[in-house]
């Protein structure tokens, strides 16, 4: 059976213009599930059959990624785009709110949403993305700088793109790989899933035009309000790209917070510890 395949079903809904691919099980609440670079929904394969037991899950393809539209504009690929598609997405499935999960990209995508449609978020999940504002704070610190260096080399154009896809994508699967503690967390086939995701027609720009658009992204400014939606931000300590010192005092930022850290585990965390992180989850959405 092909690791893609399980007891979810595969969607497709148009928003803001666009239609997006989504996987989906269960019924009940929304739980929205947004992922992020270089992945696709499969990111959340250890999460879907999970939580269908409570909720109706949908895990997104970003649009740009994977079975999604990949508009060819660069402009496409910005932060008030992304959230009219998330907007249309949860009113497109007869919704006015729901439980809003993002790793990476897809948290940089909820907070956004949160701060944007706060009534339509009735509880935010976090993983291994920091606040808008620590992260602007942290792209001021020459540590964090050297650690997102690869932002800046995204900028470039055409370079990037040739290189992740040299050797049958293995830059990408390096990537993946790397940026786990345990180095066994991505098996071949699962690799293989997300060179296939990357290699579609448009994808890999697509994927790229996200870091790109920086300056349209909301990550350089440090002025926030408090945030109202509970939220619970979950971080793996191990994670490369980002340093857990972006998550101290977020509090500051966030009337209702709980941080969860977890050891052994990088920046893909909700693969690396699939319980754990679905135990934090779970005594979160029904806390």
């Amino acid at each position: 059976m092909s690791v893609l395949t399980g007891s979810w079903q595969h969607e497709y809904i148009d928003t803001n213009g666009i239609k997006l691919h989504y996987v989906t099980q269960g019924s009940g609440e929304l739980m929205l599930m947004l992922h992020g670079f270089p992945e696709f929904w499969y990111s959340w394969r250890h999460q879907i059959p999970e939580f269908a037991q409570n909720y109706k899950v949908v895990a997104l393809d970003l649009r740009g990624y994977n079975d999604s539209d990949k508009p060819k504009e660069r402009s496409a690929y910005v932060m008030d785009q992304f959230i009219k598609d998330i907007e249309g997405v949860i009113r497109g499935l007869g919704y006015d709110r729901a439980i809003i999960v993002g790793h990476d990209w897809g948290g940089a995508i909820a907070w956004n949403f949160a701060y944007s449609r706060p009534q339509m978020v009735e509880r935010l999940i976090v993983i291994n993305l920091p606040h808008p504002a620590k992260m602007a704070e942290g792209l001021r610190s020459p540590q964090q700088l050297l650690r997102s260096s690869y932002m800046f080399f995204f900028q470039l154009p055409e370079i990037p793109e040739a290189l992740i896809q040299a050797g049958d994508y293995e830059l990408l699967g390096r990537t993946l790989q790397q940026a786990t503690v345990n180095k066994n967390v991505f098996t071949p086939a699962d690799l293989e899933a997300y060179k296939d995701a990357a290699s579609k027609r448009g994808a890999l720009t697509a994927m790229l035009n996200y870091y790109r658009n920086l300056t349209h992204q909301r990550m350089l400014s440090s002025d926030w309000s408090i945030l109202e939606v509970p939220t619970l931000l979950i971080w793996g300590e191990g994670d490369v790209a980002l340093g857990k010192e972006l998550t101290y005092n977020t509090y500051a930022y966030v009337r209702n917070l709980q941080i969860k850290y977890i050891s052994n585990a990088g920046h893909f965390v909700h693969q690396e510890q699939p319980q754990l992180v679905n135990q934090y989850i779970r005594d979160f959405s029904v806390g």
